[in-house]
């Protein structure tokens, strides 16, 4: 095993990653709020006490601090309906009920305005923007949608999205012919098979998604680029239909190592079609490839 690999898999054991074994892999901590009564007082009166007091939940904080763990909750809800479009957001009752500053209040409404979720206007405060204004692309609301009441459609999406996506990524990559990346691109594969040889879901996972973000990133194209994020969050919310990336498998692992050999002979239309045949649905658990909803 190279240096960097062993490097890579070393670190993947030892960080804190919240989870405990493979069978939590694709298992993010998602506040369920209840549904609430739409015509009755704001609608954290009436969710799960638990969202409260947010100094002391770990779950969903990803080490932000207060203000990222407003921001979690916050969009949690936004996104999960309990704050429907257009409902008003009083920055003194959140405060009260989360029990943190204004400060971290203010901070965290902005940070959910810059993702499409919330407005702020003068004389009329800050309320709810409709699903139509989100930034669906946004890392943190593709996960509160995954795992709130769209979590099929989302998961859906995503799939679809990178069926698109990543087979053309495959193909640009083909035609830049850098060693050094097709040699980390090959480490990421040889990860991949020792940890799935000792039923580490945690590091596989990891090194699926460094060879994917580097697949993207190699493409040589901006745009593209800008979409890895997205690639990333949908390894992250695995669970919907199962590609060939969302459970370890020899079959799997051999797709990706034809996509780094096809890399290697500048292949493109080898790249391509061993990445789509990697990201092709399971047919016995839905259908073979993302096809096109139907209206």
């Amino acid at each position: 095993m190279s240096t960097l690999a062993h490097t890579m898999m070393t670190a993947a054991r030892s960080a804190d990653s919240g989870l405990t074994g493979p069978g939590d892999l694709d298992r993010y901590p998602y506040a369920e709020a209840h549904v609430v009564d739409r015509v009755a007082a704001p609608a954290w009166e009436s969710a799960d006490p638990e969202l409260g007091r947010v100094g002391r939940r770990a779950a969903g904080s990803r080490g932000r601090g207060l203000h990222g763990q407003l921001v979690q909750q916050l969009g949690q809800m936004i996104v999960s309906g309990d704050l429907g479009a257009d409902r008003p957001l009083v920055p003194e009752e959140i405060g009260q009920r989360f029990e943190v500053s204004r400060t971290v209040v203010r901070e965290s409404l902005r940070v959910l305005e810059a993702k499409g979720l919330v407005s702020a206007r003068p004389n009329v405060g800050t309320r709810v923007r409709p699903v139509s204004d989100w930034n669906l692309l946004d890392p943190d609301i593709i996960e509160w949608r995954a795992f709130g009441p769209q979590r099929d459609d989302q998961r859906r999406e995503l799939s679809e999205l990178r069926w698109t996506i990543e087979p053309l990524a495959a193909r640009l990559a083909a035609g830049h012919g850098r060693e050094d990346v097709q040699q980390r691109l090959a480490d990421m594969v040889e990860i991949m098979g020792h940890a799935m040889g000792q039923g580490d879901a945690i590091t596989f996972s990891r090194a699926d998604a460094e060879f994917h973000s580097l697949l993207i990133q190699v493409a040589g194209n901006r745009m593209l680029e800008h979409l890895s994020g997205i690639v990333s969050a949908a390894l992250q919310v695995s669970g919907g239909p199962v590609t060939g990336c969302d459970r370890p498998n020899e079959t799997s692992l051999a797709h990706h190592g034809r996509i780094v050999d096809a890399l290697g002979t500048g292949d493109g239309t080898a790249a391509e079609s061993a990445m789509r045949q990697l990201l092709t649905v399971h047919p016995e658990v839905e259908r073979v490839v993302p096809a096109p909803r139907e209206h």
